[in-house]
């Protein structure tokens, strides 16, 4: 399994409208039929640096389910953002292999 990471930093003034798009962007990315779900968080930090950040995980199956997905979609779908929210809006990108899942009932 392979998680695509999206941290995202935004500029406060663009929060509100940020997250009704963000909202539709992450359906249309799971349309796309590369990833199994997302996870949508908020990034807490203790620290107040004047911007807020956010993480989008999608989870592929494979590796090819990824790769397929930024060769065929991911430009198309990251320049929509772009367009909008320009300098507001800074995003990176992490991929992500899963090597074990842990929880309680694996102590």
């Amino acid at each position: 399994m392979m998680i695509y990471n999206v941290t995202v930093n935004i500029d406060p003034s663009i929060q509100r409208e940020w997250l009704i798009w963000i909202n539709s962007h992450i359906n249309k990315v799971l349309k796309t039929g590369k990833f199994t779900k997302a996870i949508f968080t908020k990034i807490v930090t203790d620290e107040s640096i004047g911007e807020i950040s956010y993480s989008i995980q999608y989870y592929a199956k494979s590796k090819s389910d990824l790769e397929d997905y930024i060769k065929q979609y991911s430009g198309l779908l990251k320049s929509d953002g772009i367009n909008r929210f320009g300098d507001k809006m800074l995003a990176f990108r992490t991929k992500l292999e899963l090597i074990k899942e842990f929880d309680f009932k694996s102590y």
